[in-house]
Order: C-alpha cells, then structure tokens, then sequence
C-alpha cells in the first residue's frame, strides 16, 4: 500500500472561517502510509488531527494500556518555519510512553534539530519542554547525501544516497533548495517497489523551471508542489510575490510538465484564498493533469 492523505494545506498560518471549509485551513502535514510505515511530511496543525486519530485507534486496541499497540511515526521536516511546527507541540501521541516516534530535518552545521525545535516550540513557548515528552521521540539530523531506509520491524537507518532497496524497504532521500528564505527547505521523495512521490514545499520556481527539482523528481508517480500565489499575484505591482521563497501554479505545472509527473498536486495556498478563489483556480486548471489539495484528500500510488 502507498496511500497519501493531506491534512493539512495552507502556508503561513492556519484560517479558521466558514468560507475555507471545503478546502481546509490547517497548515502543512501530508500523512503517508507505505509499505507498513507511517511518514508524516511537515508537522503543520493538520498534524494534530493525525494523533487524536492515532490515539483513538490505540486506546481501541486493547483493554489494558501495556497491551496496546504502540504508536510508531517518521516524521520529515521540510524545515523548520512556524507554518510547518505549530502542531508538533500538540501531536497526542508524544504524551504517550510506548510511542516511538523519528523526527528528520536539515539545519545547519552548527546546529542541531533538536536543540532549534527546543527553543522554538518548547520552554517559553509551551508549558512543557522537550525532555518532559514521555515517548520515545528521537531527532535526527540529515543532509542531501543521506538516505532514510525504513525496514519492517526494525529502527530506520540512515545510509548514503546512492543506497539501492534490497527488499521490502521504503526509501527516503532529499536534497537542500535555497529558494525559501532564510536557510532553505529539503525536498523529500519517498521510494516504494517502483514507485515514488516528491515533497516539493515552499520552494520558488526560476525563470525556464527548477533543473534541479527537475531531475530529482523525474517520471515521479505523484508531485506534490508549492503553489501559494496566482502569476497575477505573484507579479502584482502593489505587493509582489517574488523572491519570498514560494511559487505559482503556473511554475508547478512547468515542473510537471518537466518531469514529466503522472499526477500533480497544487498544495501550500495562500492563506487569504477562500473556497471561491480556489475553485476559480481549479476551474481554470480542469484540463491539466493536476488536482488541488483539500483536507482529506487520499491518493493511491
């Protein structure tokens, strides 16, 4: 199975009023069933339906507490602005002792995951800190040379890029854009039997396309790609678009078309795009090989 579920599908920060509704407005988390694993993309406050549903499966399992099936998640940060943290804090699992949960991110080389995500969601921040978490929660740092290897019944592993599946593994690399300011976002594809999606968040586009994202995310089965802003948005002469690190549904098509994706998903609107803005836009874009990301959506690879 490869299933993907979008929970949540805004940028910048969550909208909560009767005209979104139909498209949602939970910032970014995608929930990723494959090969028996759980990989949540980004940790957005579509993250926290995610663990109310994981513990209500939990606590259903077994009567008494010891005998309940433990909660396991990957989780992938693109990076670590609030719109994609805000529902970390509040992900129900991690208050849970038999819960193991591997958080993945890229930050620079004088820093560490954990200790940014400390200082921003926690401490001050939150009535808890990081160390009072009661599962077993384990922060990793990556980079663009790594591979993430996910095997059944065992801890992931991190292995070099070029690593080739030998089984029944679930395959996670990224590489490192600086189109998003200020020090860039990791764009994630998950590999499974032959078949692979691409994570491409808050990423602006370049004048002919993205050649790097391009060859990463070539003959993908499903590209799920930036598309925060309209052209005429992005372009406006009051308050232009351009250089804040996120691109147009005109540049996500140009990449599909590139990579020649079987499916594309625009993802990351605005958060000032009602439902009747985004349905114009799904109107103008009803011949293209591409959907607009709503909260529930399910796609099968």
């Amino acid at each position: 199975m490869f299933k993907v579920k979008f929970r949540g599908v805004r940028g910048s920060y969550p909208i909560a009023k009767s005209e979104f509704l139909q498209y949602g407005g939970n910032t970014a988390c995608v929930e990723v069933n494959v090969g028996g694993h759980l990989i949540i993309l980004d940790a957005g406050t579509g993250l926290i339906d995610v663990g109310n549903e994981l513990l209500e499966k939990h606590i259903a399992s077994a009567i008494e507490p010891a005998a309940r099936t433990p909660i396991e998640a990957t989780v992938l940060l693109s990076h670590i602005h609030q719109d994609h943290i805000q529902g970390f804090t509040f992900f129900g699992p991690l208050h849970v002792t038999s819960t193991r949960v591997n958080v993945y991110g890229n930050v620079n080389y004088y820093e560490s995951l954990s200790d940014e995500l400390a200082g921003l969601l926690f401490g001050k921040s939150f009535p808890l800190d990081l160390g009072d978490i009661s599962g077993n929660l384990q922060m990793h740092n990556i980079d663009e040379n790594d591979a993430i290897i996910l095997h059944r019944g065992r801890e992931p592993q991190v292995a070099a890029k070029e690593y080739k599946a030998k089984g029944d593994e679930v395959i996670i690399t990224s590489y490192r854009s600086y189109a998003h300011p200020q020090e860039g976002v990791s764009v994630f594809k998950i590999a499974y039997k032959g078949k692979t999606m691409v994570y491409a968040t808050d990423k602006e586009s370049y004048l002919g396309g993205d050649r790097k994202l391009c060859s990463f995310a070539r003959n993908c089965d499903l590209l799920i790609h930036d598309a925060q802003y309209t052209t005429q948005d992005y372009l406006s002469s009051f308050l232009p678009k351009q250089g804040y690190g996120h691109s147009t549904f005109d540049m996500a098509l140009e990449c599909q078309k590139q990579t020649d994706a079987k499916q594309l998903v625009f993802f990351h609107f605005d958060p000032s795009y009602n439902d009747d803005k985004l349905n114009e836009i799904k109107q103008q874009h009803a011949s293209d090989r591409a959907v607009l990301a709503y909260e529930g959506l399910e796609i099968e690879i």
